[in-house]
């Protein structure tokens, strides 16, 4: 493994030629989950800087990622290369939550040059990188990637912008452990 200073380079190619990252969160102390999330959708993930990146957070099944920032902002993202050669790079660091009730939510979604429909949009989250490593990523196997899924978009697609409103206060008010989202 290599600690790296910032995103930069050849790392920021990597990751911005990943089409799925996966994000890590737990509530504090000895108790609750801790929370695993795969994401992808190409345009909803930009690099902001040598500390900084986010991502377009969808309406979902639950919201674990939004509650444990929002309660201690701990965060890790791994990206791993399943073409090409191997890599993974972890960036750890301190998570923001913008949601769609939030002032400054369309501010944040300017940072993304050319996102897909953001109908299901429910956050911006932004992440301070503090540390930023890589390692051989040897066992990770080798996948095509065949494109992005748009069952997402199309079923909230549907959905009014109140109904997204009831969505989120009934299925992603709070975390499996309790904690608040909103």
């Amino acid at each position: 493994m290599k600690v790296h200073e910032a995103i930069d380079g050849r790392l920021r190619e990597f990751i911005e030629e990943q089409a799925v990252f996966f994000v890590a969160t737990a509530p504090s102390g000895a108790d609750g989950h801790v929370n695993v999330s795969p994401k992808g959708m190409r345009g909803t993930f930009v690099v902001l800087g040598p500390h900084r990146v986010a991502w377009i957070d969808f309406h979902g099944s639950g919201a674990e990622t939004i509650a444990h920032l929002r309660q201690n902002g701990r965060i890790t993202l791994m990206f791993c290369a399943f073409a090409g050669p191997p890599n993974i790079v972890r960036l750890h660091g301190r998570g923001t939550a913008v949601t769609v009730e939030d002032a400054g939510f369309a501010e944040r979604l300017a940072d993304f040059p050319d996102p897909p429909d953001l109908h299901s949009a429910r956050a911006v989250i932004t992440v301070d990188v503090d540390r930023v490593s890589d390692s051989c990523g040897y066992a990770v196997p080798l996948m095509r990637y065949e494109g992005d899924r748009d069952l997402l978009i199309r079923a909230h697609s549907r959905r009014t912008a109140e109904d997204l409103v009831t969505y989120r206060a009934t299925k992603n008010a709070a975390s499996i452990d309790g904690l608040s989202v909103f």
